[in-house]
């Protein structure tokens, strides 16, 4: 679980870490910053104690105020649909949780996955991770230390991905340590970091993480993950200049929600947003069957015909490619449009 911020003793934290405690974790706290009638919604207490709400600040800003249907407040807020138990929808839906070694995942020849921190800056309520055993995978320095040996003992290994919960929040201090044993060994050719933090922290990007980044022998390439052109404001974009800046590759990858992003006007407009801020949309995913987020869920047959019409409103370098992962599969499986 997050480790919880003392919110009346941050003076000496970083701004990201401020902004992080003083996170929105109440639904009606939420709806009364938005200016919205509480009466009108449906909250679920149930699924907010199943899966916390957590939505920082900045985040929240982004968000049109009086408006029940703002696609950023779909994606946080938790209502009753959560807690429909639907058939084919499981609490484990890329069968994750019986991974050999603790805090990593080695689903693909070339590349390995480090649960790097148990906790997200945001908790997105479609998250495939939502009830995944943080607190068995989460790692320590020595487990992280047996983690490059395995890494060293596995020389097809050339790239490792950093993921969590969210790997930025971990602090830059013990980034750039682990930078440093991944540096030492030489078959590694990239590092990937899996992240959500900057769209709703946007101060996390710190001059002494871009630095280090950029010092790097390893090619750094920062996935990140943003629904909808509304989650990319000023900040986020001077964020993302300058990880431009210190050369790290930019790529975003977004899931097909019903009600926030279901319509081909929706997604245009996302991808020519990403590419105005240096990002090139990377994946388009289809829901990962999670207990708990099936009303997000569209068929397929809908997801094709809208990426098709993505095909036909933009250059090919910015269509996404529609995919889905499904457990024990090598690699992602790719989506063909109609």
């Amino acid at each position: 679980m997050l480790k919880i911020i003392d919110v009346n003793n941050t003076a000496d934290l970083p701004t990201w870490q401020k902004e992080l405690a003083n996170a929105v974790k109440n639904p009606q706290q939420l709806l009364q910053i938005l200016e919205i009638e509480q009466e009108t919604t449906r909250i679920s207490e149930l699924a907010k104690k199943q899966f916390p709400m957590l939505v920082p600040m900045p985040f929240v800003n982004k968000m049109k105020k009086g408006d029940i249907n703002d696609p950023l407040l779909k994606q946080v807020l938790p209502i009753h649909d959560e807690e429909l138990h639907i058939s084919g929808y499981s609490t484990d839906p890329l069968v994750e949780q019986n991974n050999q070694h603790k805090g990593l995942l080695h689903k693909y020849k070339s590349r390995v996955l480090i649960i790097l921190k148990s906790g997200c800056a945001v908790n997105c309520r479609y998250c495939f991770r939502r009830h995944f055993p943080y607190a068995d995978n989460s790692v320590n320095k020595s487990q992280l230390t047996n983690i490059v040996s395995y890494i060293q003992a596995h020389p097809q290994v050339n790239e490792v991905i950093l993921s969590g919960g969210d790997p930025l929040m971990t602090k830059d201090k013990q980034l750039a340590e682990l930078l440093d044993q991944l540096e030492a060994l030489p078959q590694l050719t990239r590092l990937r970091i899996h992240t959500r933090l900057p769209v709703v922290i946007p101060s996390r990007i710190t001059d002494t993480l871009t630095t280090r980044l950029q010092q790097s022998r390893l090619k750094i390439v920062m996935v990140l993950h943003i629904n909808h052109a509304q989650e990319i404001d000023k900040p986020f974009a001077e964020a993302m200049q300058r990880c431009h800046q210190a050369g790290i590759q930019l790529l975003n990858q977004s899931v097909l929600l019903k009600d926030v992003n279901d319509d081909v006007t929706t997604l245009v407009a996302l991808s020519e947003a990403l590419f105005s801020v240096n990002i090139l949309p990377y994946y388009l995913f289809l829901l990962d069957k999670v207990q708990g987020a099936a009303h997000f869920d569209l068929n397929e047959q809908k997801a094709q015909q809208l990426h098709k019409q993505m095909q036909a409103e933009l250059p090919g370098y910015l269509v996404p490619r529609l995919s889905r992962e499904i457990a024990g599969e090598q690699s992602k499986t790719l989506i063909h449009s109609l």
